[in-house]
C-alpha cells in the first residue's frame, strides 16, 4: 500500500515509473515520474507521492523549485501515496492489536471479509491489486490474534521489500501496536 515498484508492462501503460529505483523503461503516456495515473487516464493522488504529483499538476511558473527531498503533503491536503499507506498501516496493525485471543467463527469470517473488501476499495489501485495478488497468495489468517498480526506484518514487510524499507521483525509486532515497547517511551 505504497507506490507501485513493479515492473511496467506493455498491457498497463498508465504506470509511470516511480520515484527512487522503479522501472526504467521510458513512459509511454508521459506522465512524471513517480506518478501512477488512474484508470481514467489522469494523476492518482492517493497513487502518486506528493511531491511527484505536485510537479505533475503545477501550473505557476513563476513557483520556486522545491525538492522532492523536502516536499510533503500538508496535513490539510488530500493524502498522497505515503500519508495513505502509513494511515491504512496503522488502522490494520491496530485492528490486529484488537482482535480477540479466541475469536468466534463470526468475528472470523468478518475479519477476512473486511481484509478482502478493504483491498478492493483501497483509494489506490496499484496498492489495492498488490494486495489482493498477496492475499490469493497468502490466505488472511484469522485463527487468533497472533496469527492475523503475524499474517499482517508478513504482509506489511512484502511492500516494504517492494519499497526497498527496512523489514520488521514480526516477533515484535505485538509489543510496536498493542502493548507498547518495554522500554517505557510509549508509557
Amino acid at each position: 500500500m505504497a507506490e507501485d515498484t513493479r515492473e511496467q508492462s506493455s498491457s498497463n501503460p498508465s504506470v509511470a515509473p516511480a520515484t527512487g529505483g522503479g522501472p526504467s523503461e521510458t513512459n509511454p503516456v508521459n506522465a512524471a515520474k513517480g506518478v501512477v495515473l488512474g484508470k481514467d487516464g489522469k494523476p492518482c493522488r492517493p497513487c502518486s507521492s506528493f511531491a511527484a504529483f505536485t510537479k505533475s499538476t503545477l501550473k505557476k511558473p513563476s513557483q520556486p523549485a522545491t525538492t522532492t527531498a523536502t516536499l510533503t503533503t500538508p496535513g490539510d491536503c488530500p493524502a498522497d501515496v505515503e500519508t495513505l499507506g502509513r494511515s491504512s498501516w496503522t488502522l490494520l496493525h491496530t485492528i490486529a492489536a484488537t482482535y480477540p485471543t479466541s475469536p468466534s467463527p463470526s468475528e472470523q469470517s468478518d475479519l477476512k471479509s473486511f481484509i478482502k473488501l478493504f483491498s478492493k476499495l483501497y483509494p489506490c489501485w496499484v496498492c489495492a491489486e498488490d494486495f489482493q495478488h498477496y492475499i490469493k497468495k497468502q490466505d488472511v489468517r484469522t485463527d487468533n490474534r497472533q496469527a492475523f498480526g503475524t499474517w499482517l506484518c508478513e504482509a506489511h514487510n512484502e511492500v516494504n521489500r517492494k519499497l526497498g524499507k527496512p523489514i520488521f521483525d514480526c516477533s515484535k509486532w505485538e509489543e510496536r501496536w498493542r502493548t507498547g515497547w518495554k522500554d517505557g517511551r510509549c508509557d
